[in-house]
C-alpha cells in the first residue's frame, strides 16, 4: 500500500519554504499532493490557477508529486483523495497555536486524517508569504525567498494591482 499525503495551503505566493517541505516529504511518502486552497475568504493576491500553474514549476522534475487545487472543506477533500495525512507547515512557535486548533477541529470533523507536522529548514523558518508580499510592495530583492519565476509573476501582479488603485 502506498504511503501517501496531502499539503495543503493557499501558497500565495509559494516560497521556497514550501518547497522545501515538499522535497523533504516525498522521502517520507510515495506520493504527495499539493492541494492549492480555492478560498476566497483568504483574499489571495494571485488566482488560484496562478497558484497552481506557479507550484507545477516550482515542482517540476520532482517524482510522485501532484499539483491540484480544492474549494470543499479540507478534511472531505482529503477524504475523497482516500488519503488520511496530512501534512503542515510550522515555522516558528507562533504557528504552533493557530495549527494546533485547526488540527484538533479537523480531527473532530473527521477523526479517520492525521496531521503531521514538519518544519522546513531554518534558512526558510521565518518565511510566510504574507511577509514576502508585504517586502515585495517596497521593492526588496526577494530572489533568496522564491524561485525568479514566482517572483516576476508576484511583481507584475502587484503593478496591475497597483495599475487598477489609481484608476
Amino acid at each position: 500500500m502506498k504511503k501517501k499525503a496531502v499539503y495543503p495551503g493557499t501558497f500565495d505566493p509559494v516560497t521556497y519554504g514550501h518547497i522545501d517541505l515538499i522535497k523533504r516529504a516525498v522521502k517520507i511518502f510515495d506520493e504527495v499532493i499539493v492541494a492549492v486552497a480555492d478560498n476566497a475568504a483568504k483574499n489571495p493576491l494571485l488566482s488560484t490557477s496562478e497558484r497552481v500553474d506557479l507550484l507545477k514549476r516550482a515542482v517540476r522534475g520532482m517524482k510522485n508529486v501532484k499539483v491540484e487545487s480544492f474549494s470543499e472543506l479540507m478534511v472531505d477533500y482529503v477524504e475523497s483523495k482516500k488519503i488520511n495525512v496530512v501534512l503542515r507547515g510550522l515555522r516558528m512557535i507562533s504557528d504552533f497555536e493557530y495549527e494546533f486548533q485547526m488540527a484538533l477541529t479537523n480531527r473532530k470533523l473527521n477523526g479517520n486524517i492525521e496531521v503531521i507536522f514538519m518544519m522546513p529548514n531554518e534558512l526558510y523558518s521565518f518565511l510566510s508569504s504574507k511577509l514576502i508580499k508585504e517586502v515585495e510592495v517596497i521593492g526588496a530583492e526577494l530572489s533568496q525567498f522564491l524561485p525568479f519565476f514566482v517572483e516576476k509573476k508576484l511583481k507584475d501582479k502587484l503593478k496591475e494591482q497597483l495599475k487598477r488603485s489609481k484608476k
